[in-house]
């Protein structure tokens, strides 16, 4: 794979109110960034390290920080004067460095009184790409992407662009924006959460599978989990959604989560949990229900965070949890709020210890 131009510059983008704990996670990353917020770009951050972009973004891969959403390069500047955006032109170093066989995308944000749309800039610079390189154009699923964010501030329009691989930018979405048409036989936004954690973490969803929905009502995940072919066990005392009362592969127990646990339920390939609880109860009752995972299965979950001591809440939640999983991810996704989404991942059987 072609090498590209690397950079100690770069973009991160979180949502606004998580931004701080974001910064947190960069500068333990690199002690020595500069950090500066861009003015009038919520959840923007401009970041001038001692570590490069490429080598955040590899130990990023590895171990994904859990409030930063999307990272990307800058190899192009640009200040155009107040009022007036000149002629985007890619820099001859960087349409060399865009593999000719690699499908690539263009991504643009703008913030500020623009008299343009991002796909404007889009069009405007994949023909440049196109009619340079030849390289094929992918917007879903691009294996490079050309990154390029447009601000309008009082002293002119500032324009940065960078291009990387789609995989260093911890999201294939543009500022990790990732949206869902609304689904005429949406039940609640929850399902959004759900549909973008099975993307984000690779979520498997077996054909056939059992599923168990803790805190089901009003059936949003329940819905998104036969929409992937499982067979859910609901669990809520509060009624599910009428659309769903004559779906035989949900069966629905109207009870608490701790009383069904007492019921002594089988064994589920994922094990849901959205309940509004606080995140220390939540990771208790997640332990509670591990036994009843399957071999390699895995459980999803919210943590809700309160408006103080965040990180120190969703620290002990996280202990908690990892003292009953081997695997435990932990993300801020687009679609959350003032929680966070976790993946939780028990030892498929040849990973199991042999019996002495």
């Amino acid at each position: 794979m072609r090498t590209l131009p690397d950079t100690y510059s770069w973009l991160g983008t979180a949502d606004p109110e998580f931004l701080d704990l974001a910064i947190r996670e960069i500068e333990a990353a690199d002690p020595q960034a500069t950090v500066c917020r861009l003015e009038g770009a919520p959840g923007l951050v401009w970041v001038g390290g001692r570590c490069s972009f490429a080598a955040l973004a590899e130990a990023w891969q590895a171990v994904p920080p859990i409030f930063l959403r999307h990272l990307c390069p800058i190899h192009q500047e640009y200040l155009f004067p107040e009022g007036s955006l000149g002629a985007l032109t890619l820099a001859d170093s960087l349409l060399a460095s865009i593999h000719p066989d690699l499908t690539f995308s263009v991504q643009t944000r703008l913030f500020g009184k623009l008299n343009l749309r991002p796909f404007q800039v889009n069009q405007a610079l994949a023909e440049q790409v196109i009619s340079a390189t030849g390289a094929p154009l992918e917007v879903k699923d691009p294996q490079q992407i050309l990154s390029v964010l447009i601000l309008a501030l009082a002293d002119g329009i500032r324009v940065y662009i960078g291009l990387s691989h789609a995989r260093q930018n911890l999201s294939n979405w543009a500022g990790g924006i990732h949206r869902f048409r609304r689904d005429p036989g949406q039940i609640s936004r929850a399902e959004w959460k759900l549909l973008e954690a099975i993307q984000v973490f690779q979520i498997p969803t077996v054909a056939g599978g059992r599923a168990l929905d803790l805190g089901a009502a009003p059936g949003g995940w329940t819905r998104v989990l036969r929409q992937h072919g499982q067979e859910v066990t609901a669990v809520d005392p509060a009624e599910l959604d009428r659309r769903l009362a004559q779906d035989p592969g949900i069966h629905h127990y109207r009870l608490s989560a701790q009383a069904y646990l007492d019921r002594h339920p089988g064994r589920f390939h994922l094990i849901l949990n959205d309940m509004r609880m606080d995140s220390r109860d939540s990771a208790r009752l997640m332990v509670n229900f591990a036994p009843h995972l399957e071999p390699g299965g895995a459980g999803v979950m919210t943590l809700k965070l309160p408006s103080h001591h965040r990180l120190q809440v969703l620290q002990q939640a996280l202990r908690i949890l990892q003292g009953a999983f081997p695997v435990v991810k932990a993300r801020h996704l687009f679609h959350n709020r003032s929680e966070v989404t976790v993946y939780l991942q028990t030892l498929a059987t040849e990973d199991l210890p042999l019996p002495l």
